[in-house]
Formats: C-alpha cells, sequence, structure tokens
C-alpha cells in the first residue's frame, strides 16, 4: 500500500486551558472522508456515519493482509484513585506527539464510553484538555449506535429465555412442536438454526415428520431450571435500584415471577464477544455457544438452542466494525467495543487493532523497521492488574497479535495516595498533600508503581512511565519518580503535559516510544502469563499469586460448586477474566500501595462461553454502578440558539 499521507490539524493553545467541550468546540476537524482518503481507504471500506465518524468495514483486513504489521504500543496505569490518572489522555496525546509531531504513521484504539459514567461520576472517555478525540460529543453519547445494538441483543435474549420457560410450562410436547415447525401448505420443516440443535442431540433427521415422539420431546423442551438462568438483562445507565429485582409479577406470567437483576450494557458478554471477536463468522459462532441458563438435567443452554443466533448477528452485523474518528491534531483513532476492565475485560476491539496494524504497516514484502511502519496505541482499561493483565492473557491469546511496549500512566497525586496521602473524593477539593511538594508520601506510593513497571516486565515487555504531570507537582517530586521508575526496570520514565499542551507535551514520550519499539522488535520476549489448559483453580493462582501477590485464595461453597461444575462440563480450557476492583491489588479497595500475602476471596464465578473465558468475582464487585448525590448530568445542558452541547467532560 502507498504510505498514509499526514496532515496535521494545527492547535492554538491557550492559557488558562479552557474547558474540554470549548477546547472542541474552537477545534474542527477534518471531513472523516478525507481521514478516510488519507488512510488510503476504498469508499467501499468506510460508511460515513454523520460528519465525523464513519465504520470502517472488515474488507479493508482482506486487502491488506499481505502487508506487514505496524508497532503495537499498550497503554496502561498505576491503581487510580477515583478521578482516574489520565489513560486516554495520554493514549490520545502520545498519538497525537507521533503523528503531528514526529511525523509518524499513528493510530490510537480506544473504547467507546458507556453512558453509565458519562452522566454518573467520571464524565466521558475522550481524553481531556489539548489531547482529545473529537467531537467528543459524538463520542460519548450515541456515537454509531453500538453500545445500543448490544442492549437490543442483550435484552432480546433475555426476553426469549423468559417466555422459552412460559410456553414450555403452559404447553404439551405436541403443541409446542406444531407451533415451532408449524405446517405450511401441509409441510413442515426446520429452520436452519433448528438443525444446530438437533445435531448436538444427535438427530441425524432433517425432516420434522421423521422424528419419533422421544425425539420431539427431546426437540421441543430445553427444560429450563428457572432458578439457574444465567442470563441478565442489561442497559446502558447507572440505575442502582436494578441490581436485584423481580420480574413476571403480572397476571398473564401465572404464578412464574423470579428473581433476577440488570447489569451496565457495556458488561454483557455480547459486548466481551464483540471485542473478541476476528470475523462475522466467527461473531456468529460466539453469539450460538453463549449459555443462557442451565436445564434440570444441569445441560447447559445456548443462544442456538434457543433459536436466536441468526437473529443476534443482524442486530450486531454493523457493529463488528470499527468506528473511525480522529484527534484534534488530526490523526486517526479507532473507537470500538468498551467492556469496563473491573467487571469485564476491558479492552478495545481486536478488529480495530489488526485493521489499525495494517493500514500503519510496512507495505507487502518489506520487513518491518522503525522508518517504514507507524505506530498503533491501544488502551486497557485501569490500572496493569486488571486491563493490562487481560490484554496480554486474554486479548493477544485471542488475537495472537504480539506488542512491543507498554506505557504505564503514573500521576503524582496518585502516587501520594498510595503513600499513605488522605482519601480522594470526586466532588471534594484535593487535600494539601496532594498539591504541594511531599516527596516522602511519593517515594512510600512509588511501591504501587514498582509492582506495575514488575508485572510488565514479567510478561517479556518494556515498560515506559509516562508521568501525566499536573501544574502543581514540582520539579523535585518529577525527578524522584524518574530516577525510582528507572531504577525499578523502567525502559524510562517521562514527564508529559498533554492536558495542557497536547502532542507538543510528549514529544520526549513519543520518542522514548520510538526508540523502545525498535529494540523490543528486535529481541521480543513477550508471552502469556499462564496456560490456559490449566485447571480453573491453577491459573486464577497464578493471576492472584503472580500479578496481585496475594499469599492465599480462597473460594466460597458456591464458587467451588461451580468450578466443578464447569470442571464437568468441559469449560476449563478457557483464560480467566479477574472482576476485581481497580483500586488496589487486592479485593479490598482500601488497601493501597503494593500490599502482599493477602487472601483473595473468590465470592462467585460465572462462564462466558461466546467470549471464552471464565470470570471470577472477587470480593463484593457491582456489575451496575449506581448515581452518586450530584451527578454529572446537572451540568449538561444545549444551548437552546445554536444547539450546541454545554457541560459534557
Amino acid at each position: 500500500s502507498s504510505r498514509v499521507a499526514i496532515v496535521p490539524n494545527p492547535l492554538r493553545l491557550q492559557e488558562p486551558v479552557p474547558s474540554d467541550i470549548a477546547i472542541a468546540s474552537a477545534q474542527t476537524p477534518k471531513p472523516i472522508a478525507q481521514l478516510a482518503a488519507e488512510l488510503n481507504l476504498s469508499p467501499a471500506e468506510f460508511e460515513p456515519y454523520g460528519k465525523y465518524a464513519a465504520k470502517v468495514t472488515l474488507g479493508a483486513l482482506d486487502r491488506l493482509k499481505s502487508c506487514g504489521d505496524g508497532h503495537y504500543v499498550v497503554v496502561t496505569g498505576i491503581s487510580p484513585t477515583p478521578l482516574g490518572e489520565g489513560k486516554s489522555t495520554v493514549t490520545i496525546g502520545l498519538t497525537q506527539a507521533l503523528y503531528a509531531h514526529l511525523k509518524r504513521p499513528a493510530f490510537a484504539c480506544v473504547r467507546q464510553p458507556s453512558q453509565g459514567p458519562t452522566f454518573g461520576i467520571k464524565g466521558g472517555a475522550a481524553g481531556g484538555g489539548y489531547s482529545q478525540v473529537t467531537p467528543m460529543t459524538v463520542m460519548n453519547l450515541h456515537l454509531t449506535g453500538d453500545i445500543h445494538a448490544i442492549t437490543a441483543a442483550n435484552n432480546l435474549v433475555a426476553a426469549a429465555v423468559d417466555a422459552r420457560y412460559f410456553h414450555e410450562t403452559t404447553q404439551t410436547d405436541a403443541q409446542l412442536f406444531s407451533r415451532l415447525c408449524p405446517k405450511k401448505k401441509g409441510a413442515r420443516k426446520f429452520s436452519d438454526v433448528m438443525l444446530l440443535r438437533l445435531h448436538k442431540l444427535g438427530i441425524a433427521k432433517t425432516d420434522p415428520d421423521d422424528l419419533t415422539p422421544d425425539e420431539v420431546a427431546r426437540f421441543v423442551r430445553l427444560d429450563i431450571d428457572q432458578d439457574r438462568i444465567m442470563w441478565r438483562r442489561v442497559l446502558d445507565t447507572n440505575d442502582r435500584f436494578l441490581r436485584e429485582i423481580t420480574i413476571g409479577e403480572a397476571a398473564t406470567e401465572r404464578g412464574m415471577a423470579r428473581k433476577t437483576g440488570f447489569d451496565i450494557a457495556v458488561a454483557s458478554e455480547i459486548m466481551a464477544v464483540l471485542a473478541l471477536t476476528t470475523s462475522l463468522p466467527d461473531m456468529r459462532e460466539r453469539l450460538g455457544r453463549m449459555v443462557v441458563a442451565l436445564s434440570k438435567q444441569d445441560e447447559p443452554i445456548t443462544c442456538d438452542d434457543i433459536g436466536i443466533t441468526g437473529a443476534l448477528t443482524v442486530l450486531m452485523k454493523d457493529a463488528i466494525n470499527p468506528t473511525l474518528m480522529q484527534t484534534l491534531e488530526g490523526s486517526p483513532v479507532f473507537v470500538h467495543a468498551g467492556p469496563f476492565a473491573n467487571i469485564a475485560h476491558g479492552n478495545s476491539s481486536i478488529v480495530a487493532d489488526r485493521i489499525a496494524l495494517k493500514l500503519v504497516g510496512a507495505p507487502a514484502g518489506e520487513p518491518v523497521t522503525a522508518d517504514n511502519a507507524g505506530y498503533v496505541v491501544t488502551e486497557a482499561g485501569f490500572g496493569a492488574d486488571i486491563g493490562f493483565e487481560k490484554f496480554v492473557n486474554i486479548k493477544c491469546r485471542a488475537s495472537g497479535l504480539v506488542p512491543n511496549a507498554a506505557v504505564i500512566v503514573a500521576t503524582i497525586r496518585a502516587l501520594k495516595m498510595h503513600g499513605g496521602g488522605p482519601d480522594v473524593v470526586p466532588g471534594k477539593p484535593l487535600a494539601d498533600e496532594y498539591t504541594q511538594e511531599n516527596l516522602e508520601l511519593l517515594e512510600k506510593g512509588f511501591a504501587n508503581l514498582r509492582r506495575h513497571i514488575e508485572n510488565v516486565n514479567k510478561v517479556g515487555l518494556p515498560a515506559i512511565v509516562a508521568i501525566n504531570a499536573f501544574e502543581t507537582d514540582t520539579a523535585a517530586e518529577l525527578q524522584l519518580v524518574r530516577t525510582l521508575a528507572r531504577a525499578a526496570g523502567a525502559y524510562d520514565a517521562v514527564p508529559t503535559h498533554l492536558w495542557a499542551k497536547g502532542g507538543a507535551g510528549a514529544t520526549e514520550l513519543a520518542e522514548a516510544v520510538v526508540r523502545c519499539c525498535s529494540e523490543a522488535r528486535e529481541n521480543s520476549k513477550f508471552h502469556v502469563l499462564y496456560d490456559h489448559n490449566l485447571p480453573i483453580k491453577d491459573k486464577i493462582e497464578a493471576i492472584a499469586k503472580q500479578f496481585y501477590r496475594a499469599g492465599s485464595v480462597s473460594f466460597s461453597d458456591e464458587a467451588e460448586r461451580k468450578i466443578e461444575q464447569f470442571t464437568r462440563s468441559g469449560w476449563d480450557k478457557m483464560p480467566v477474566c479477574m472482576a476485581k476492583t481497580q483500586y488496589s491489588f487486592s479485593a479490598d479497595p482500601a488497601l493501597k500501595g503494593a500490599p502482599e500475602g493477602f487472601d483473595l476471596p473468590i465470592r462467585d464465578i460465572r462462564a462466558s462461553l461466546g467470549a471464552g473465558f471464565v470470570y471470577p468475582l472477587c470480593g463484593a464487585m457491582q456489575t451496575l454502578p449506581g448515581l452518586p448525590t450530584r451527578p454529572c448530568f446537572y451540568d449538561i445542558d444545549v444551548d437552546a440558539e445554536t444547539g450546541d452541547v454545554l457541560g459534557l467532560f
């Protein structure tokens, strides 16, 4: 392919730094068709959604399959404060620096923000200051509708499972059969998805009229155990009162009420499938094998059994294509998939990374060097104990892609908190410790960053520390972190000023990344942490003891029972996705710094067969957040004169 064109969109920096939304409004993005042309995408390979976003089709991958991949960089962080430490800002700003300042082809791959945090505590996830994806209003709201598609697909499954239970409870085998395979012009026929169920039952027949009464009974009766329906409903709103609900209260449901609950949309297994799939046929297969319930005979019941797989694939067929946007400085961004990192696997999609790596990669037949290949910067949620661990053991295992370097984002304030500083509470002013020089707290709290550097090195990756600098950080504080980080085994540690200066505030970081990638490619030592064929408990212990430094792992009776059942069902050969607090290496959010020797309690464990992992729940993780006393929505409005959105951040 001919090289991608690098056409920066110059920033006009202002002091003091205006609000995110004011910065975004002042910078007109390039039309999306122009950006697509700069990337050499053919008109058939992108579909515009409005002026500044487009879906890029997977056809681009086929066209570029003989090209080399670009350099692959993952951005992770230390254990954060509730304010977040600026991973998105660094991901975007680093890409702006590589593209607009070092003039290298560069692509950022980030997750689509959930509307839960956007209207809740944390706000949007488009970066901040002069390092943003733009237009941030588009990105933080409906974008191209992918999360809505997931919500629709997820809840169609939920409705189908309860309805099937209802119909089986109220009908005979013959009634069920005549309705599932009605006579049309005197003949019955199976739909395609029904043939999958027959195959699973070992019934090698294609004509409904050939089934024996026993075969009819096995075919029509899923025999769902109502107490073991695992599929939950979702919505993309922080609505705490839906965590536990009773459904089926109307008289029409004939006393079949049951307890269930909602999760946040981005925690749906369908979101994990979207993030981990590699193609449309692969997505269809994954959706089909999702387990929705167990039968009274302990048999897993899947979406294929319910007969819904084709419909789910139709609802998701556009969502599989990553959404192309841009940074404030005009570099390309893929926004695709948005699983939370504490309760799901916390990484943007494999297909977005793959397409981006090819678009900036070396031309076919040329060896990849520092000069002929660009950079893909992808982001893993929360600290390196969570999103990065899952990036390595779940995402890279599924994609086969090999990263060249990891960037660990740290802030002086979070390190001081880990050193024993006062609680950091959203909406309350920061304590003096955080705004005045305090080298003692900083050095104590460095233990948290040291642990994350060791963990990144443990899987054979070089770690570059990006210190996301605030105006209150002193020169001595920044220098102390640089010195300690290099001594702890970091490839380099670089202060950045991305929020205030955009890419210009990260040129030193970008240069370190370029140097590191060319060295790392020569002698890659990257490897996953554990063999996925190990027993479930061994995999959990590998993560707990090697990454978290737990002394022991304890399993509740419920978790023990499920591990036995999963192992019997042959679900023990998949990687593990830990649902754990992001605020500590342990399951206790109050345990800061670098604790070790603690016990990690596994309260429950669930299986995601479509995503291809089992997920243990550590401690008291909530799968649906709540709203605070003063949610972000108080500040969000629309300018009645211009129609502009106000107050998003």
